[in-house]
């Protein structure tokens, strides 16, 4: 999270934000979120498009899902498979609402109480999703009942009623799925029938890769381009297609492969007798259907295999959880409730029933304690609790499984997860019977885990909730349910700089359709205070980054106890980061990338920082590549969102800029009189002298010759310098892999994606222009009868072009311009040109925007990127699919973001209680396979010198105006000798400057504000500076960071 994973594409100011959402709200107040019958809402559902693809998602639309129970945890799954947009959820519960249910149920509130469960919740489940009919059971779970629906979900049923359930089930062709909480324990059981397939195990795109040799061998290497490493694994098939002289690989079957290495790999097929390979080439991946055969739930108990693992700390947790589940099942029914909090007689009951049950139990499956470490103790002593957090994460987890049993797309659950947060709560001695007995509050729930002591704490906390977006609101929704910062010392702080638009609601699912365009901070807290009402919260709509540290400020940090971050973007996240570390406050950070989730915890001198380790950089194409060579569809869509951005934001931009000051404009270039001013006024340029428009038929025109400029002319002029027969400096194929040989496009009026793209780019120039769109613009005949009055120049090719083939080269090839003579000639144009013009004549500047259909950029995106692919005999893509790469969407959904918030969460009581290193988790998780792998932190880098310890957590504090002599004396007298002193990126002092030895009698405060030009508000008491330092041996020592409190 992914897993950072998260990233908004770019940062744009809150009022077009506004503007846009507001475009997209429904005028008429008639809801707008139901696509027309049998469509998929692309809008509504465009970043869960992103991940279940288009297929699967028609399959989700006419499924029926029942979820038997509803708690916390039916209501969690039911929220997450309603947004998902299943066809119909029948929610059945025959309980009544009790009091203690509102710590986890967040559609009950205090008038519910006596209610039917369902009744009450249906009407706030249904509003997630007005595509979707939910209906209402307040009767049994019955035969009749089930097979009316695809899935069958069942929480809160004991193990008999499940086995009856399930039984049915799998005879019938349902899928069941069991899931439990009790406390910070949790069980999953998936039944999908003797025979289900898995249409695609993980959810990745195919692997491809680009052939650069094949051998003739009865096991022939096949040997690809070093571009990129082979991802493909023993035992797949892949898909030959474009091999040349090896043409018997053509034929559409696929093929097995074996000893796949870094760049090649071996296939199960003598090629002695085929032609011999003679270039191109390309392996694809084929994805394998899987069946599964699955066991009842009646067999599967006496026979569960192989554990779905979630902590490799715990290999033998399980099974113990198998056994104990059984005997809390069994002690319930004995006794018609669950064991009382903290009761010793209780727990001790449950645990002999474990024995009894382990004792019976088969060789292969008997474990040999069934209480380990009092570990299943203390799941009796609080299995009568009912957590938020333990509810976000299985129904996150049990949600992705009903989806997979509707749509075959991920992997099942294949059979059991068992899961606990044990370290989450305090100290076994803590949970006594008076400590967690309830006290007639919505807490009681939560209370039976972890008593009224951490309760209170829970409740004064001062947390900043850094984004409101999508694993925003989750957060602040467990916040309410937990009671988290809700009294009357507590307090949530919460910010978010964004405005709620239509793709949001699949999957932030405090906001509805009627808040399109408001903020998401208030959105987000009024939701949560409606959840309960208890909940001091104050939502602001500022970024946090270094221009807002006069609100965020110091007092502010200082104040606050735990940061939690819901951020979508590597910079604000590490910012955030810096913050913590400096304050010394934990944060607890999370991320999502479609099904994978990852949560780090970074807590003061137990932990390293968030920016401690770092990802990779993205690797990026070459530019010659992009420009010249591309070879699959993302250079393509790389290429196509530049030039989009080149001709409708950058060029007019630059144009503005001159228009608004003209002469400063001119002097700045000709002080430059360099390559990059001479590019600059050309963009210019070419806006308001060579390509401006006053008409709208002068707009389709333009786009008509940019057309064959891009997609004819340079095409030819390229085939033309390099024909497919040249060769390189070494003899070798020019155009060899991963080059692709290309060819010049022809436009046809016939062709509607010509058309398509004509009209896209011509009601963009138009718009630039500020030009009226007529309504013929619309009419195919009539585009198609405007373009043909173009006057088309013929192409001649023309020798001596240098077209840039360096792969290293970041710059278009140098062609020995005279700059300064070129900026003087243009300007003079310039001049002339903007005397017809009045003083407030703009262009107006097209900024890209992904999610608004109506605004041409995507039709002008896609439509220059598969004009592009074809040239060079790259597959197409249709505009979805274009948006996802050219719009840089992160794929999400919510059933990831349920599960990553309530990991997070099963964190943060670790953080009030206090818990030391080994007993925190960071998690990388991934749903569609389904994989969860938990460890511990890794402790901060300490150093030493003397008798000190330190590590990135601490800063050294001088209380006191110094002047650089008693700093340096103030190191002296912890031999360690200051050589440097500096502040940002000035030098305060450095003992090799013979001028720095004035400043030691002047006060350091002076010296940060007159040679760093540091403004230190009046209200700041201290500053910062760096020190480097050596010891008596001359070797470098790494201080800490020195804060200087000179006020």
């Amino acid at each position: 999270m992914s897993p950072a994973a998260a990233k908004r594409e770019s940062e744009r100011d809150s009022e077009a934000q506004q503007a846009r959402a507001k475009k997209q709200r429904t005028g008429n107040g008639t809801d707008d979120t139901m696509a027309a019958a049998g469509e998929i809402d692309e809008d509504l559902h465009s970043r869960q498009l992103a991940v279940y693809g288009r297929e699967s998602m028609r399959k989700l639309a006419g499924a029926t899902v029942l979820i038997c129970g509803m708690k916390g945890l039916g209501a969690e799954i039911a929220k997450n498979v309603i947004l998902a947009g299943v066809k119909g959820v029948t929610i059945q519960d025959a309980s009544a609402c009790e009091l203690a249910d509102l710590g986890a149920q967040f559609y009950l509130t205090e008038a519910d109480v006596g209610k039917n469960r369902a009744e009450a919740c249906a009407a706030k489940l249904q509003e997630l999703n007005p595509a979707v009919t939910v209906t209402v059971n307040t009767g049994e779970i019955t035969d009749d009942l089930c097979k009316q629906h695809t899935v069958v979900v069942c929480t809160e049923a004991p193990l008999a009623k499940a086995k009856e359930v399930d039984a049915f089930c799998h005879a019938n062709g349902i899928a069941f799925i069991r899931g439990d909480v009790r406390g910070v324990f949790g069980s999953l059981f998936c039944d999908f029938g003797p025979g289900f397939d898995v249409l695609d195990v993980d959810g990745e795109e195919p692997h491809s890769c680009i052939v650069a040799s094949i051998s003739n061998d009865a096991t022939p290497l096949v040997t690809c381009v070093d571009d990129e490493r082979v991802e493909l694994q023993d035992g797949q098939r892949v898909l030959f297609t474009e091999v040349k002289g090896m043409t018997e690989l053509n034929d559409g079957v696929p093929r097995r492969i074996k000893n796949v290495k870094a760049h090649s790999f071996e296939l199960e097929e003598d090629t002695t007798a085929y032609g011999q390979y003679t270039g191109g080439g390309i392996a694809t991946q084929v994805k394998e259907t899987k069946r599964l055969a699955f066991k009842t739930l009646a067999a599967a108990m006496d026979d569960p295999g192989e554990f779905l693992l979630s902590d490799f700390a715990k290999l033998d947790r399980s099974a113990v959880l198998h056994v104990g589940f059984n005997a809390l099942d069994a002690f319930a029914v004995k006794n018609g409730r669950l064991p009382s909090p903290g009761s010793d007689s209780d727990a001790a009951a449950v645990v002999a029933c474990a024995e009894d049950i382990n004792n019976a139990a088969s060789p292969a499956t008997k474990i040999d304690d069934v209480d380990p470490d009092g570990v299943l103790t203390v799941f009796a002593k609080t299995a009568a609790g009912y957590l938020s957090p333990m509810c976000a994460m299985f129904g996150g987890v049990i949600g992705q499984e009903v989806v997979k049993a509707c749509t075959g797309k991920f992997h099942p659950l294949h059979q059991w997860f068992y899961f606990d947060s044990v370290e989450s709560l305090p100290a076994k001695e803590a949970l006594t019977e008076t400590e967690l007995a309830p006290e007639g509050s919505r807490y009681d729930s939560q209370i039976a885990c972890f008593g009224k002591t951490i309760q209170r704490k829970i409740e004064s906390q001062k947390i900043f909730l850094v984004g409101a977006g999508a694993l925003g609101c989750e957060f602040i929704k467990n916040f309410a349910l937990m009671g988290l910062s809700c009294g009357t010392d507590g307090k949530v702080t919460v910010t978010d700089d964004d405005v709620i638009e239509k793709s949001n609601l699949s999957r932030q699912f405090l906001f509805r359709d009627w808040n399109i365009g408001q903020a998401k901070s208030t959105c987000a807290t009024n939701a949560a205070k409606a959840i309960n009402g208890a909940l001091n919260v104050d939502p602001l709509q500022n970024r946090v980054s270094p221009d807002t540290e006069d609100v965020f400020d110091d007092d502010f940090w200082q104040g606050l106890d735990v940061v939690v971050n819901a951020l979508d973007n590597v910079n604000a996240r590490l910012y955030v980061d810096s913050r913590c570390v400096y304050f010394g406050k934990p944060l607890l950070e999370s991320g999502t990338l479609g099904t994978k989730c990852n949560t780090q915890m970074v807590v003061p001198h137990l932990t390293e920082n968030y920016g401690a380790s770092r990802d990779p950089p993205e690797k990026s194409a070459p530019m010659c590549t992009l420009h010249s060579f591309p070879h699959n569809i993302d250079h393509c869509l790389t290429w196509a969102r530049s030039e989009f951005e080149g001709m409708f934001e950058k060029s007019p931009g630059e144009a503005n800029a001159y228009l608004a000051k003209p002469e400063e404009y001119a002097a700045a270039a000709r002080q430059a009189g360099d390559a990059a001013a001479r590019e600059n006024l050309e963009k210019a340029a070419e806006c308001l002298l060579t390509s401006r428009c006053s008409t709208y038929e002068e707009c389709v025109a333009w786009a008509r010759l940019k057309f064959q400029d891009s997609f004819h002319d340079k095409i030819a002029q390229l085939v033309f310098t390099f024909p497919e027969d040249a060769t390189t400096s070494t003899g070798s194929p020019f155009w060899s892999a991963p080059k692709r040989f290309p060819h010049a496009l022809n436009f046809s009026t016939d062709d509607a994606s010509n058309l398509t793209l004509i009209r896209a780019m011509a009601n963009l120039k138009a718009e630039l222009h500020g030009l009226e769109r007529p309504s013929w613009a619309a009419d195919d005949a009539a585009m198609a009868d405007a373009i043909s009055k173009v006057d088309v120049p013929e192409f001649k090719p023309k020798s001596g072009v240098k077209i840039e083939t360096d792969p290293k080269a970041t710059a278009p090839a140098s062609l020995g311009m005279d700059d300064e003579a070129i900026i003087e000639d243009l300007l003079g144009k310039l001049e002339q040109v903007r005397l017809g013009f009045t003083a407030d004549y703009r262009l107006s500047v097209i900024e890209f925007e992904k999610d608004d259909d109506t605004n041409f950029h995507m039709d002008a995106i896609a439509g220059l990127s598969n004009m592009r692919a074809r040239n060079y005999d790259i597959p197409e893509v249709d505009k979805l699919k274009a948006k996802f790469i050219a719009g840089r969407i992160i794929p999400a959904i919510a059933t990831t973001t349920a599960m990553a918030t309530g990991l997070v969460c099963l964190e943060l009581y670790k953080v009030l209680n206090g818990a030391k290193l080994e007993a925190y988790r960071n998690t990388f998780a991934n749903l569609a396979l389904p994989l969860f792998a938990m460890a511990e932190p890794i402790a901060p880098k300490n150093f030493e010198f003397k008798d000190m310890k330190w590590s990135l957590w601490d800063r050294w504090i001088l209380e006191g105006d110094f002047t650089v002599k008693e700093l340096l004396d103030w190191f002296e007298a912890k031999e360690l000798t200051a050589y440097s002193v500096s502040c940002g990126q000035s030098l305060i002092y450095n003992n090799i400057f013979p001028k720095h030895k004035e400043r030691m009698n002047q006060k350091v405060s002076d010296l940060v504000q007159t040679v760093a030009k540091m403004q230190i508000p009046a209200k700041r008491k201290h500053f910062d500076i760096v020190v480097a330092c050596e010891d008596e041996e001359g070797e470098d020592i790494d201080v800490p960071l020195v804060s200087v409190k000179f006020r």
